[in-house]
């Protein structure tokens, strides 16, 4: 019999696009990858992606070249499009750890010599000067409110302390903000990220996409060459822009302003719970669906009880429940700040719709500000940064996007099975989250919670109501 092996194809001795084919010639060849390997050169490897993954599709082979690459000094809108590639990873620089210089922040190229130019870099740096002369303030009202450890050192307090200062002063970093980030994506991915870049509206992020492609050439050079602008990605979005300001005009009043619930379920399964513990008796039981969802269906309450104990009463902290949640879904309308956006969008396995990000759903005010002093100056900004975006929004709405700080609000839509809303509820419903965050997540498992209670009472989260929290951190929503 032979001896089973495991072994890493190494990246220190072979390019991204080799380890690709000898992976994928394995459906084919009864060789060892390490006899594939040795065969190959990356004149090879290059003719075969030319020949099956470019000629033929099997874009899937792609997938085993993998690249890590690091993006620095790009603009928090960038970071934005960057990271809306579902299946590749990201890791970038906190605005809650870390603090920003006066200096750090991009002028789009759309604005050079632009008569708004001067306009923009005196808001921009009207933000980041308020962001800046609030740091110490807020330290120190957050050292008031906080108990120092014993023999605690004054670099270990602050660190400890840092986020909660840093937390409520982020709400003033404009998406102009510079930042590094570094990306995972292997190369049919990357392929797709560099085309969704280079058929972006904004300069930024189209220069971004043609030096990432130059980069990722280095390595993978057939499986990216043919990343280009595509007229579909470029053209849909700003031809429903248009079509929507024509129908307005014709009809002369658009939809008729509502109050809204900052967070609403505006769609779910009502038979979501019975779907999941079907699936489950389906996947363990050896019956048709049939027959399961008849069992689930006939049961009495209190053998529902006991078949979702059995799938979720076992989990830890850590633990992640079983797939067949994944057969229960809900849709949401949210409006958060734009600080709490840009943690939300993290959290890729849902589908997510966000509108453009402006000024015109106003600004929240985190309580710290009014606590340390601070309300006056902070609305003077974000006001300034609301007449500035308007005045950029009559001649460019995608680069006045630049101006807006965190503290704006954004409206989002989005749909997550009942899986991810225990990761995403539990993850960012905990002490350490942002409050901003904390609030969202505690308030989705209570809209969870209320139509199907029997499986997502099993969410683990700290009884600390969404209200409370809003009250706690906010002085205005």
């Amino acid at each position: 019999m032979p001896i089973r092996q495991i072994y890493l194809l190494s990246p220190k001795e072979l390019s991204p696009e080799t380890i690709a084919v000898a992976f994928a010639k394995t459906s084919r060849s009864p060789e060892s990858f390490r006899e594939i390997a040795a065969e190959l050169s990356d004149e090879k490897s290059a003719r075969f992606h030319e020949k099956w993954v470019l000629g033929y599709g099997h874009a899937s082979v792609a997938e085993h070249a993998v690249l890590h690459i690091a993006i620095e000094n790009v603009s928090r809108l960038a970071v934005e499009c960057i990271e809306s590639n579902r299946l590749a990873s990201y890791t970038e620089k906190s605005t809650r750890y870390q603090k920003w210089d006066a200096q750090a922040y991009f002028i789009p190229p759309e604005l050079e010599e632009h008569p708004l130019l001067n306009c923009y870099k005196k808001t921009i740096e009207l933000l980041f000067q308020t962001y800046l002369d609030s740091i110490q303030p807020m330290r120190a009202l957050v050292e008031c409110q906080s108990t120092r450890q014993e023999k605690e050192s004054d670099e270990a307090f602050d660190r400890r302390i840092r986020s909660q200062y840093v937390d409520s002063c982020r709400f003033l970093l404009p998406a102009a903000s510079l930042a590094n980030l570094g990306m995972t994506a292997n190369a049919r991915v990357l392929e797709h990220a560099i085309t969704k870049m280079l058929s972006h509206p904004l300069a930024e992020i189209r220069q971004i996409g043609e030096e990432i492609k130059q980069v990722a050439k280095a390595q993978a050079p057939t499986l990216v060459k043919y990343a280009e602008t595509n007229p579909y990605l470029a053209e849909t979005g700003t031809t429903l822009y248009e079509e929507l300001k024509l129908s307005r005009a014709e009809k002369q009043s658009g939809c008729e302003p509502i109050d809204e619930d900052w967070c609403s379920m505006i769609d779910y399964d009502p038979d979501g719970e019975n779907k999941v513990l079907a699936a489950a008796l389906f996947r363990f039981g050896n019956m048709q669906y049939a027959c399961a969802r008849e069992m689930v269906l006939a049961a009495t309450p209190a053998e529902r009880n006991r078949l979702a104990e059995t799938l979720l009463g076992r989990m830890g902290n850590h633990d992640t429940p079983l797939r067949e949640l994944e057969y229960c879904s809900y849709t949401f309308t949210l409006t958060l700040d734009q600080g709490g956006y840009a943690e939300f969008k993290r959290h890729r396995m849902m589908t997510q719709s966000p509108q453009s990000l402006t000024t015109r759903l106003g600004y929240t005010v985190p309580a710290r500000f009014v606590q340390a002093g601070l309300e006056g100056r902070y609305r003077m900004a974000m006001d300034q940064a609301a007449e500035t975006y308007e005045e950029l929004a009559k001649w460019n709405p995608q680069v006045a996007a630049y101006i807006v700080p965190n503290g704006f609000k954004r409206r989002v839509l989005f749909s997550m099975n009942l899986r991810e809303a225990f990761s995403f509820c539990q993850l960012r419903s905990a002490p350490n989250a942002h409050f901003s965050m904390r609030r969202v997540a505690e308030r989705l498992a209570q809209e969870i919670r209320r139509v199907h209670p029997l499986l997502a009472t099993y969410m683990a989260l700290p009884d600390e109501p969404w209200q409370e929290i809003e009250s706690q951190f906010f002085s205005q929503t």
